[in-house]
């Protein structure tokens, strides 16, 4: 899919830096096979030759590639059912190496969120960030009003625009490899990048990360035990979020296998399961750095930029996966997974068995409980979503939840096994599944809507037997394989608007030439010298472009 002219002009420049960092880093032989325009293959370098593996060589391209990459390597990280372990692995170690902007950059941001100067609301401010990363930062403060504590957090100046831009040309690839690498078809890499996009614009808008913060907190079951820090929604607006501050032990300070690391395993399995399977409200990224133990012992979450929703027919369809699967019956996993899939694709059932028995002979052992059962589900959802199976992007993100929270325990506790911390909150939900008022209720609501459906029914056959009989009845039609024809009409259509366009330039500077409007230069206006000199460069582009075979 050619790319149009007017976009590879907008973006040439970053997109070749793309290219030159892709190829020499051993990406060259994929980019031609992306039927890329010549001017970005012109920027190809030759390909470093090293010792590292594919996927380590993902991981320093998104880094060389800056803050948006790493952003987006992160939340591709969250896709397990489009990329493999080992690179989601690789991922996880994205670094961002990004020096926090001086407090004099972030001010007016930070007032202009709160819609009045920072001495109006706040104490103090320490102008030193005390964390950052590639999207935001944070500063300390206290409150004037009250003389509480605070974390500021603040998206960083300009960002926005560089996302977006970057992003256009992520879609792009993304619909070049799509159309061009059949291996890759199934795994719909166009769906995954519009998901990430909409996944990074939430990230960057405050507002929802408040409101998950705000829903937590009154839904959470064990406000003794859990905590997540208090938002103050008067001064928080989609660029600035205002925080309870949070002073708290890292996870990495804890003395493994001590009866205070062991019990913080327990309260922070214990939650996490409740989110996932009772509130299907989560959050999707509880790794050790978003954990911190308070000085009253209680676990508090931080960092909700990314939470997961499961609808209740998800989180029961999820409970027959993981049942199926620490029972050891592969058919059943492969059963249930095309039952819970979005798409009726067809699917090689048999194939799909012996992967999900390979997979789980080398994660987990169904006689003795024990293994990596968050790793052998992010293998598992990789296994659906190469075989065309499309679940829904939380399931993705609770699988990575699981494996955050596995990992997690495993260093606070050498025994810590991830069977028998969610079976309690399975057996919850499997009664709340089996009540019989739940039972005779769902019943009730589906024979409602099987009557509903049925007395529609003959108003719907009058409507379409109308149609026909007034030969009013449209079909839409879809037509596969004419998206180049498409971008080929629009190519030459740009190219006849820029030569009529010159020529009427042409015209008109040769009429102003004849007058004697000043400012003049040699006697002649400097009005058709311009004209003149643009028309000049225009046709210089146009023919270049032509002479080059027209694949701009």
């Amino acid at each position: 899919m050619p790319i149009k002219p007017f976009e590879i002009f907008a973006n040439v420049g970053r997109a070749k830096e793309i290219a030159t960092v892709l190829a020499r880093n051993g990406f060259a032989d994929m980019l031609q096979r992306l039927d890329l325009p010549p001017r970005i293959l012109s920027a190809f370098g030759k390909a470093g030759r090293d010792k590292l593996s594919q996927w380590e060589r993902i991981r320093r391209v998104l880094e060389l590639l800056g803050p948006t990459f790493i952003k987006f390597g992160q939340l591709l990280s969250m896709r397990p059912d489009v990329v493999p372990e080992a690179l989601i692995d690789e991922l996880r170690k994205l670094q961002e190496s990004v020096p926090p902007n001086d407090f004099e950059q972030i001010r007016p941001i930070i007032e202009s969120g709160l819609g009045m100067p920072l001495e109006e609301v706040f104490e103090s401010v320490e102008e030193v960030a005390v964390a950052g990363a590639s999207m935001a930062q944070v500063h300390f403060a206290v409150l004037k009003e009250t003389g509480e504590s605070v974390a500021i957090k603040v998206l960083r100046p300009g960002l926005e625009k560089v996302v977006e831009a970057d992003f256009d040309i992520l879609m792009w690839f993304a619909r070049q490899a799509h159309e061009h690498l059949e291996e890759l078809k199934p795994f719909d890499l166009p769906g995954v990048a519009e998901a990430l996009r909409k996944g990074m614009e939430k990230e960057l808008d405050f507002r929802y990360e408040a409101r998950s913060m705000s829903f937590f907190a009154l839904q959470n079951p064990y406000p003794e035990t859990v905590h997540v820090p208090k938002v103050y929604e008067d001064y928080s607006s989609k660029r600035v979020l205002v925080m309870e501050r949070i002073d708290g032990r890292r996870m990495s300070d804890l003395e493994a296998d001590s009866e205070e690391a062991k019990g913080v395993a327990v309260i922070g399995s214990q939650s996490l399961f409740h989110q996932i399977l009772i509130t299907g409200f989560f959050h999707a990224d509880p790794h050790a750095g978003n954990l911190r133990l308070m000085d009253d012992g209680r676990l508090c979450l931080l960092d909700w930029g990314l939470a997961g929703q499961l609808t209740r027919r998800m989180r029961y369809g999820l409970v027959d996966l993981f049942l199926a699967f620490v029972q050891g019956d592969a058919e059943k996993v492969v059963r249930t997974a095309i039952n819970l899939a979005d798409s009726g694709a067809p699917v090689d059932e048999r194939a799909m068995e012996h992967e999900v028995m390979v997979t789980m002979r080398e994660h987990y052992n169904p006689e003795t409980g024990i293994g990596d059962i968050g790793r052998a589900i992010l293998q598992l959802l990789y296994i659906f979503g190469r075989n065309g199976i499309d679940l829904a992007r939380d399931y993705s993100l609770m699988a990575k939840a699981l494996l955050c929270v596995e990992e997690t325990g495993t260093k606070l506790d050498s025994k810590y096994n991830l069977k028998d911390a969610f079976e309690p909150v399975l057996i919850d939900l499997m009664k709340e599944r089996r009540n019989p008022a739940r039972l005779l209720a769902g019943a009730r609501d589906g024979a409602m809507q099987g009557l509903q459906y049925l007395q529609s029914l003959p108003d719907d056959l009058r409507r379409i037997l109308k149609k026909i009989e007034k030969d009013s009845l449209k079909v839409n039609l879809q037509h596969r394989g004419l998206e180049k024809l498409d971008y080929t009409i629009s190519d030459a259509s740009n190219k006849i608007t820029l030569g009529i366009i010159i020529g009427c330039l042409i015209v008109g500077s040769s009429l102003v030439i004849t007058t004697d409007i000043p400012p003049l230069l040699f006697g002649i206006p400097v009005i058709g010298w311009i004209g003149y000199v643009i028309s000049m460069l225009l046709g210089i582009w146009v023919a270049f472009d032509i002479i080059r075979g027209g694949k701009g």
